[in-house]
């Protein structure tokens, strides 16, 4: 369960979807990186989750043919530091 850790990243039960076909994922941000997913949304007119669920349908294919690939190991490498800064902080490990 989600421990209130900034940052954090976890699936959690939940109660049923309206739709069987989502499932809910519950990240914790930092306030900046909150407030940038929700202006970046609102600025191009489509939900954070349509932004989640493009970004996953596009991981989920061909190196090649990801509209991510150009940028993925730059996005890791800065995702692998807030993932450290977090640890030391906390002293746990982000799942």
């Amino acid at each position: 369960m989600p421990d209130g850790r900034a940052g954090e990243l976890r699936c959690a039960p939940v109660a049923a979807s309206p739709d069987p076909r989502y499932r809910a994922v519950h990240a914790y941000l930092s306030d900046d990186a909150h407030a940038t997913w929700l202006e970046v949304s609102t600025e191009y007119g489509v939900s954070v989750s349509g932004f989640i669920e493009a970004m996953g349908n596009d991981l989920a294919k061909p190196g090649d043919e990801r509209v991510l690939d150009g940028h993925l190991d730059g996005l890791v490498s800065r995702a692998r530091r807030i993932d450290a800064e977090r640890r030391r902080r906390t002293g746990r490990r982000p799942s």
